[in-house]
């Protein structure tokens, strides 16, 4: 295997990702004008972002359970649910307006689909890239980086395009359909399993048990918990916290209302889910950098680059509560925020895909981001009711739970008892 093609893989599943995650929050950036059709407020429109999580977590648990990431073509599963995707993103798109609950339905089904997205592209690089200390092409975190990094960008896409467009919501919901199909088509035409892919295995329940029997893999599956409770939390929330920012003190400042992000916010908003990517890339090379070591010292090596970046990202739940008043500040701390909040989120699986049985690794991965996202339910609902009821700021404060816990965990597997 040379060089190029590793490369030519990348390059082709990082942009695929990157199409095919951006139905996610197609239904969250049209919130607003949702809620004024539903004449609704912020308790049904919330289930706009958690349902696509719940919908993530019931498509990633059938799909651990049985060993499908494993069982089947990891390409192939990756262009069936980009397509299936795109096909429910659509629909969404047709009833929201009149079909609130159909509406939600559609978005529960898109996180089901996305479920066979976001775990087989990880496998698929996992097949072309091995972790430095076991040899191979490149660096296992720097590729998982660059992924995560792009899905990071495509969750950012909507609100991209609801801010440099004057689309009507429709338009800007189908236009994830859009870029999910385009995704398919690179995946479909362009990849292949790669040349350290397993042999598809026979279907073992006992495999789900097994991800958390392992200390290791137990530790970095706790830290990454810690992390998914602020991240989505960040990313669902972030254009109301600079809306009610903006909006003071006329608005916000009686904590209930949400206001309508105006082009500028949701640009803004944009920006910072968009930094993302250039954190997960820095934590990818920080992690694979050095000459190869023990597994064991390059997995203490990628703990502490989660604890860095959890370290930033939970600073920057305090100081957006503590300089909420003041917009401009804001924006640079949601940039900042944006970058260390996704940083570490390939390292977690790094980790795990390294410590787990190679014939498994797709259901190792499955079963980490099934439970994570589940976890982002809660935390969705309970900073939402935060925000609304207390103020966007203690919304942002609270945050920093998640990254002070996954700190815990991850100093431990990092060799500090």
């Amino acid at each position: 295997m040379s060089p190029e093609h590793s490369g030519r893989t990348l390059f082709l599943v990082a942009a695929a990702s990157l199409l095919c995650m951006s139905p996610w929050f197609s239904g969250t950036v049209v919130l607003p004008q949702l809620e004024q059709l539903w004449g609704a407020g912020i308790g049904l429109s919330a289930w706009l972002t958690m349902a696509v999580q719940l919908g993530f977590v019931a498509g990633g648990l059938i799909s651990a359970l049985f060993n499908l990431p494993d069982r089947f073509s990891a390409p192939r599963v990756f262009v069936v649910s980009s397509v299936g995707a795109a096909a429910v993103n659509a629909i969404f798109a047709a009833v929201a307006a009149e079909q609130p609950y159909t509406a939600l339905a559609m978005r529960f089904l898109t996180g089901a689909f996305l479920a066979g997205v976001y775990p087989p592209g990880m496998k698929i690089l996992a097949g072309w890239f091995r972790d430095p200390a076991q040899g191979g092409a490149g660096g296992r975190g720097t590729a998982l980086g660059v992924l995560v990094g792009a899905l990071t960008v495509g969750k950012a896409l909507p609100h991209g395009v609801f801010a440099v467009t004057d689309l009507p919501w429709r338009e800007v919901v189908l236009s994830g359909s859009v870029f999910a199909l385009a995704g398919a088509a690179l995946i479909g035409l362009g990849v292949k399993e790669g040349p350290y892919a397993a042999p598809q295995p026979p279907v073992d329940f006992h495999q789900i048990r097994e991800v958390f029997r392992n200390r290791g893999s137990r530790l970095a599956n706790f830290g990454y918990f810690g992390h998914m409770w602020e991240l989505y939390s960040m990313w669902g929330w972030v254009a109301l916290l600079l809306a009610a920012s903006a909006l003071r003190p006329a608005a916000a400042g009686s904590g209930s209302a949400t206001g309508t992000p105006t082009h500028e916010v949701a640009w803004w908003a944009f920006a910072a889910i968009a930094a993302g990517g250039a954190g997960c890339v820095w934590a990818g090379r920080a992690a694979d950098a050095g000459e190869a070591v023990s597994l064991e010292a390059r997995v203490a090596r990628r703990a502490r680059v989660t604890i860095v970046a959890m370290a930033v990202s939970g600073a920057c739940c305090l100081l957006a509560a503590l300089l909420f008043q003041h917009f401009w500040l804001l924006v640079v701390i949601c940039l900042v925020w944006g970058a260390a909040v996704v940083a570490d989120s390939a390292q977690f699986s790094t980790i795990v895909s390294a410590m787990s049985d190679r014939r498994y690794v797709g259901t190792a991965l499955t079963v980490q981001t099934a439970i994570g996202f589940l976890l982002t339910v809660v935390s969705l609902r309970v900073i939402g009711a935060i925000g609304t009821t207390y103020g966007w700021d203690w919304a942002a404060a609270s945050m920093a739970v998640g990254p002070a816990l996954g700190i815990v965990a991850m100093w431990r597997l990092a060799g500090n008892r």
